[in-house]
């Protein structure tokens, strides 16, 4: 009788040793793909499980020249050829196409097809491939790939969905959106002073789809130093993408700061913090905030701010009911950029499934001087450790959207500004919040802006009501009193009800 070590060795072949192994030489001739072998989801949680249970073996670094030093102009210029997708012209409703090794994305990952029970290994081919003015050999060696793209029928037309590449990274897209927020299988001591460490995706087996599929489902991989895991994926598009992700980690060692469902966007600038940029665009910002629904029902935004110095914020909750990244201004007389298109970028929202527990949602803001630096950071981080030998399961579903689907029943803000005030020796804040509340005149006119500091403190404390554009402005300013930032936290009130969410910002003079 097969034990079942020999049950996984038969089913992964050559990553049952080992994952890829290294390529050959140029001299070499490609190798056989390993013969097609059952699958299940058991089998890829128990291969974790036993590879947990060895030393941690990194990727090897093999990738050949000219690829190993790619420019990003070079290796942007390498395009998959059309026709050349995994399904292509079958109508499955899905199309795979293979993204090649170099610049960034050196490690290569295996690709699996899995139909009727059965996993087949994508094997590299060249002629996926349109080099353009990159010379290359006529008979390259395998390769391998760095990931992969999703594409799915949008309107009649073939569109990308969702990319997977680099790391444990991806990103996805709503209908008629340009890809923005990317999203993070797992963080391990982020802006920790012991040092990130970084896991990575090393195989993916993605499931055939039936003519016409409404959904995509990605078997993964991931292995790091401190800990191997499983991910499930199950993507459907439509007005929002939606992805389902379960997975399982099986920590080599204890973990105590690791990040689950972790994003990253880009802001350079946006009106809070314009005082150091010369640029004709009024904002450049993938994201205009994080958004927070507590355990207890309290919503709070987070501004989104490009800062001067590196800057920790933690958001103490337990059992979050969600949160995520979120894209509220949607005109393009805001951004003023006809190429980058921010207003098209998707917001990210995330809706944990079962008990999270106690924890902490971690916000990391990083000095950038780049708009193609994903500078805002944030993950949920549980307060229990990863213990080392134990498997720990979690899930939670994702929203790529362009409204999220859980929204505050209250004004939301809409907009949020900053500039130095009359005198110059204060901080003069405004902040918009919209929302049906402040139609009402008569409620509007008992509503109070209640407003804490810590430290510093606020005067001329302003609220103004527009009943035509349910708008309501509030005006502040605030005073450090010598301190290096000021914790600012603002909601609007009515006969001691909240009517607004809760808007929470750190200014750093």
């Amino acid at each position: 009788m097969l034990e079942r070590r020999d049950v996984l060795k038969a089913a992964f072949g050559a990553i049952a040793a080992g994952l890829s192994p290294p390529a050959p030489s140029a001299q070499e001739a490609p190798p056989a793909a390993p013969p097609p072998a059952p699958f299940s989801r058991d089998m890829i949680v128990e291969f974790a499980r036993a590879l947990a249970s060895k030393p941690y073996a990194p990727p090897p670094s093999d990738l050949r020249e000219p690829f190993a030093s790619l420019t990003y102009e070079q290796f942007v210029g390498i395009k998959t050829r059309p026709g050349s997708a995994l399904w292509a012209g079958e109508n499955k409703g899905f199309t795979i196409e293979p993204l090649h090794r170099g610049h960034i994305f050196v490690s290569a990952v295996d690709l699996f097809v899995i139909e009727n029970g059965t996993a087949a290994r994508v094997a590299y081919d060249q002629n996926r491939f349109d080099y353009g003015a990159l010379k290359v050999s006529e008979k390259l060696p395998d390769l391998g790939y760095s990931g992969f793209r999703v594409l799915h029928q949008d309107a009649g037309q073939e569109a990308e969905l969702a990319i997977f590449q680099g790391a444990s990274f991806y990103r996805a897209v709503a209908s008629g959106q340009n890809l923005g927020v990317t999203a993070r299988g797992l963080s391990i001591r982020t802006a920790d002073p012991r040092g990130e460490e970084f896991p990575a995706f090393r195989s993916f087996w993605i499931e055939k789809p039936q003519l016409g599929a409404n959904a995509l489902v990605i078997h993964a991989l991931l292995d790091s130093p401190s800990v191997a895991g499983v991910y499930h994926f199950t993507l459907r598009p439509g007005e929002a993408t939606i992805i389902d992700t379960e997975l399982s980690l099986f920590p080599r060692t204890n973990v105590d700061h690791y990040g689950l469902a972790g994003f990253a966007a880009a802001s350079l600038y946006t009106p809070l913090d314009r005082r150091r940029t010369d640029d004709l665009r009024p904002m450049v910002s993938a994201i205009n905030g994080i958004q927070m629904l507590t355990g207890a029902g309290e919503w709070l935004w987070r501004p989104a701010s490009n800062r001067e110095s590196l800057q920790f914020s933690a958001f103490v909750d337990a059992n979050p009911k969600g949160f995520g990244a979120l894209v509220r201004d949607r005109d393009i007389s805001d951004y003023q950029d006809d190429d980058q298109h921010w207003e098209r970028r998707p917001s990210l929202w995330i809706e944990p499934l079962g008990d999270w527990g106690e924890g902490s949602l971690q916000l990391v803001e990083i000095p950038s001087e780049s708009e193609n630096n994903e500078n805002i950071v944030a993950y949920w981080r549980p307060k229990a450790p990863l213990l080392g030998g134990a498997q720990t399961t979690f899930a939670y579903r994702q929203f790529w959207c362009w409204e999220p689907p859980s929204r505050p029943p209250l004004a939301v803000a809409t907009q949020s500004r900053s500039g130095r005030a009359p005198g110059g020796k204060l901080r003069r804040f405004v902040v918009v919040f919209s929302g049906d509340v402040f139609a009402d005149a008569q409620k509007a006119a008992r509503l109070s802006a209640a407003l804490t500091t810590s430290p510093g403190s606020a005067t001329n404390i302003r609220t103004f009501v527009n009943s035509q554009a349910r708008t309501c402005r509030v005006v502040f300013d605030v005073d450090p009193a010598g301190e290096s930032f000021c914790e600012l936290r603002l909601v609007l009130r009515t006969d001691e009800q909240p009517i607004s969410e809760t808007w929470l910002y750190r200014w750093t003079p």
